[in-house]
């Protein structure tokens, strides 16, 4: 590579963090426009595109969120886009609706965090709300401006969806003992009864996700036999039909615009391709789309003419969305690179390593040797990048932390740890009543498989992570301080029982499901908390959180600051941690300036402990 054609390649951290984005695209009810969050000025605004001109306008200015975290809906008529804003990320969210001329004005105004569900034809919302101390289903009703409070349960209430008549709903909750389980549910509006699909097994997830349009079924989710597999059930003989074989991943997503087909999702090796079931004869059919991840954008799904739309991304190219017809794309937003040339960034290879028990884990590599100036001949550090979730997964998508990463020489390593999805149950299940043990030995074990290649220095290696990411990286200090030089917890998890105190409803619902219940099983909480292990660390940690962040509080990242000092460490670039809170943010953000400083942040405290 000529010098000429290494420095053309070349992009600082702030100008990979200026590039624009767009997020959670919705068609319209009409089929004929898209409306879309994207941060082209600088901050996260509202647009709205004509399908047939491509002609783009903001309608927002300033009043959407500078974060877009949630996603946003269209009105029955077309006339409104609704949207969720909170404060500075707190996460607690009313609902406000935007015209085409840019008058914002609240709908749904409520003590605690409100997300819109669905929007029946004749105008009303459906939307969940932890107000009644837990997060149930409300009714809104915009014409009179009341709210009816729908579902009644102990346990969270997601997913809820309309029938095309608008008479009944969908939604999906556990009512047995294991803290595990979800089950579907069909609620009649007029009476208030609610019976559950006959689908599935105590124990495995089950979610109505789409209802066919005459009103009669319903496109299922299940992983009672392991895969998550994706069928239609019928409510009028309670019978399901598999259109999943079982062999693989699939999440089902829509039924086609006429009825006759049903689209899904198929994971593999951390990507994700689009398959459309022909529902009279159950024949798949993968669309041409480039490998990567794709997924079927929000709303309607489909434009006017039939054709389903779809982001598209890849390791090394950033997300764009797609209307597709029988192997031919449109472009409808075209990936931004600005003044970056695409091509330098550095695509990833799926690798697989085994853990300490000889589990096989899967992860995707970034080798910082590939990247622009880069030398077969020298030793890079290393970083292992830990996901979120824990049921999340690091996936064979554009992931902007990781080509940061690799930007700065450094070679990256993702894993897809026991706990993560796209494996199964059973292996999404592994994690349960062991947060801090064995998905912990999947990190480590990466981290060591990745100080063993040729080209890292294991000496100096590092992990970073966001939410469960922050937790990893605080366990990994702390449980398995021999492999690592240092590491970043971004917005993570230190004190398990503190934590607990201080959620919202639906996390505790969802820590009681993680771990057990917090009395009975004190010993294992206090165990898997990275605080009871601080003594035991000896390398230096950057600990960042946003001040906001209802998820995981900023009590999490004091206390084990105030443990490391009580333990005789000091603060500072020259000292052993450092420390940084992020003044009007929560749980991590999309905003420009929040990654512009992320990106400075962490790549100077690398740069100095590398």
């Amino acid at each position: 590579m000529s010098s000429d054609t290494a420095a053309k390649k070349r992009f600082t951290p702030e100008e990979l963090a200026r590039l624009p984005e767009f997020h959670h695209p919705r068609v319209g009810p009409d089929g004929e426009r898209i409306a879309f969050y994207y941060d082209g000025t600088g901050r996260n605004e509202l647009y709205v595109q004509e399908i047939e001109t491509g002609d783009r306008r903001q309608i927002s200015d300033g009043e959407v969120p500078r974060a877009a975290r949630w996603p946003i809906a269209w009105d029955a008529d077309g006339d409104r886009v609704f949207f969720h804003l909170d404060d500075a990320g707190d996460e607690q969210n009313d609902i406000w609706a935007l015209d085409l001329d840019g008058d914002a004005e609240p709908v749904i105004e409520t003590p605690g965090q409100a997300t819109l569900q669905d929007v029946a034809d004749d105008g009303r919302l459906l939307y969940g709300s932890d107000e009644g101390e837990q997060l149930n289903l409300y009714l809104f009703d915009p014409a009179t401006g009341d709210a009816e409070q729908l579902t009644h349960n102990d346990e969270p209430v997601r997913a809820g969806s309309f029938a095309p008549d608008g008479d009944r709903i969908a939604y999906a909750t556990n009512e047995t003992e294991a803290m595990e389980n979800r089950d579907a549910y069909v609620m009649d509006l007029g009476g208030g009864e609610a019976r559950r699909l006959d689908v599935g097994e105590t124990g495995s997830q089950t979610v109505a996700v789409d209802w066919h349009p005459e009103g009669d079924r319903l496109l299922v989710r299940d992983d009672a036999e392991d895969f998550t597999n994706a069928g239609v059930y019928d409510l009028d003989d309670d019978s399901v039909r598999w259109l999943s074989d079982g062999s693989v991943e699939e999440s089902p997503q829509a039924f086609g615009p006429d009825g006759e087909t049903a689209y899904a999702l198929r994971s593999e090796r951390a990507g994700r391709a689009p398959i459309v079931y022909d529902l009279a004869d159950g024949d798949p059919a993968a669309l041409d789309l480039a490998d990567g991840v794709a997924s079927l954008a929000g709303g309607d799904h489909f434009l006017a003419d039939g054709r389903p739309v779809f982001t598209q991304t890849t390791p090394e190219s950033r997300s764009s969305l797609l209307a597709y017809d029988d192997g031919a794309t449109e472009t409808l937003i075209e990936a931004d690179y600005g003044d970056i040339d695409p091509d330098a960034f550095v695509d990833a290879e799926y690798v697989t390593y085994e853990s300490a028990d000889g589990m096989e884990i899967g992860a995707l590599l970034y080798d910082a040797r590939d990247r622009p100036a880069g030398s077969e001949d020298e030793l890079t550090p290393g970083v292992v990048k830990v996901h979120g979730g824990p049921h999340g997964q690091s996936m064979q998508s554009f992931d902007l932390y990781a080509q940061f990463l690799v930007s700065q020489g450094y070679s990256v390593l993702l894993p897809n740890y026991r706990g993560s999805v796209g494996r199964g149950r059973e292996f999404q299940q592994a994690i349960l009543d062991d947060w801090g043990g064995a998905e912990q030995e999947d990190v480590a074990a990466g981290g060591r498989w990745l100080g063993d290649r040729s080209f890292v220095d294991e000496d100096r290696l590092a992990v970073f992570g966001g939410s469960y990411g922050g937790y990893s990286a605080y366990c990994q200090l702390t449980m398995h301080p021999e492999i690592w030089k240092t590491g970043v917890a971004w917005i993570g998890i230190t004190d398990l029982e503190l934590l607990y105190e201080e959620s919202m409803p639906h996390f505790k619902a969802t820590l009681e499901q993680q771990l057990g219940d917090p009395e009975e099983n004190a010993d294992l909480w206090e165990d898997r908390s990275p605080i009871s292990h601080v003594d035991e660390m000896t390398a230096p940690v950057f600990v960042v959180h946003g001040v906001n962040d209802p998820r995981c509080p900023i009590s999490q990242a004091r206390v084990f600051r105030d443990a490391l000092q009580d333990r005789g460490w000091e603060e500072g670039p020259e000292g052993d941690f450092e420390y940084e809170e992020l003044e009007a943010e929560g749980h991590g953000s999309s905003d420009v300036e929040q990654k512009v400083r992320a990106f400075g942040l962490i790549g100077e405290y690398l740069e100095r402990r590398l």
